[in-house]
């Protein structure tokens, strides 16, 4: 009697159980469900690479917290607190921001450029008197009234007795219009009055010898040139938006010159005048201080005053 097969595929060939104590190589272990293949070993050199720039990243990150944090340090002081950045006090004065008066409807700017006839200021002469600094006091002994004008008389009061009258002629008889005067006292005893005389025209101010070399003043009879003064402006070119003194200055079109009284003419207080010219405009500026009248506030106030007329 023949055998018959009961199946038509032929059965698959057995795989035969490994024997107790023989390791299966990994490449027939099957791998378990959802586990992803392990990664290729990397070569030592590779590794190197990697931990280097590993480190070079961490070092990065940890220069990069500690500059924000200096810098937000530094921010946060003062720089006077911080060595190697203060500044020193070199005795200026702090003066409010300056900005030019509002002019009339359809009046152009002055030009102190050397054009004359273009060299009116059309702003009201109040408002281009210098303001006073932080910290002082109003000069209750300025003879000024409505809008900063003071009389004639009142000005010629800082000038010596005998020479008084000369002076009232030339202002009333050479285009003289009008005088606006502010005055102030700072903590350290300098009593300053700025004076802002308006002529008819540029060509007006040159009959005006009020200030200058042979000027006689009621609290200095002698006056000479201040070498302090000179000295700056000899080592600056004369041009526009430079620095005098530190100071940022736009000083072409504003002719200045400064006085002081001289050490040999005795008295307990010295004075400094200072002379501006700028277009119609003719400054007088007068500094008194016990002892001495310091040299960089009075060139500071100099020099902020032509800014507003220049």
């Amino acid at each position: 009697m023949t055998e018959q097969n009961t199946s038509d595929a032929a059965p698959e060939a057995a795989v035969p159980a490994p024997e107790a104590g023989v390791p299966v190589p990994e490449a027939l272990e099957a791998p378990e469900a959802g586990a992803v293949p392990a990664a290729a070993p990397v070569p030592p050199k590779d590794r190197r690479k990697l931990l280097a720039a590993l480190r070079w990243t961490a070092a990065a990150a940890v220069f990069a917290a500690v500059a924000s944090g200096v810098a937000y340090g530094i921010t946060g002081v003062e720089r006077t607190d911080i060595p190697g950045l203060s500044t020193r006090d070199d005795g200026r004065w702090t003066y409010p921001t300056l900005s030019k008066p509002a002019l009339p409807a359809g009046a152009a700017p002055a030009r102190t450029d050397g054009s004359r006839g273009a060299e009116t200021h059309y702003a009201p002469l109040s408002g281009l008197l210098l303001p006073a600094p932080g910290g002082s006091s109003p000069d209750t002994g300025l003879k000024a009234g409505q809008d900063q004008l003071v009389s004639v008389d009142a000005f010629l009061e800082e000038y010596a007795p005998d020479g008084r009258a000369k002076l009232k002629v030339e202002l009333e008889y050479e285009g003289m219009r009008q005088i606006a005067a502010r005055g102030w006292t700072t903590p350290d005893g300098t009593r300053t009055r700025v004076y802002l005389l308006r002529f008819h025209a540029a060509g007006f101010v040159d009959g005006f010898h009020g200030c200058g070399y042979g000027t006689r003043l009621a609290s200095a009879p002698v006056l000479e040139m201040d070498e302090a003064w000179s000295a700056v402006r000899s080592k600056q070119p004369v041009v526009t938006d430079q620095h005098v003194a530190g100071f940022p200055v736009g000083l072409a079109g504003t002719d200045i010159s400064l006085y002081r009284e001289p050490a040999a003419a005795g008295g307990d207080e010295q004075t400094k005048l200072g002379c501006l010219r700028a277009g119609d405009i003719q400054a007088v500026i007068v500094q008194t201080r016990k002892g001495e009248v310091a040299t960089v506030p009075f060139h500071q106030t100099v020099i902020l005053q032509s800014q507003l007329l220049s």
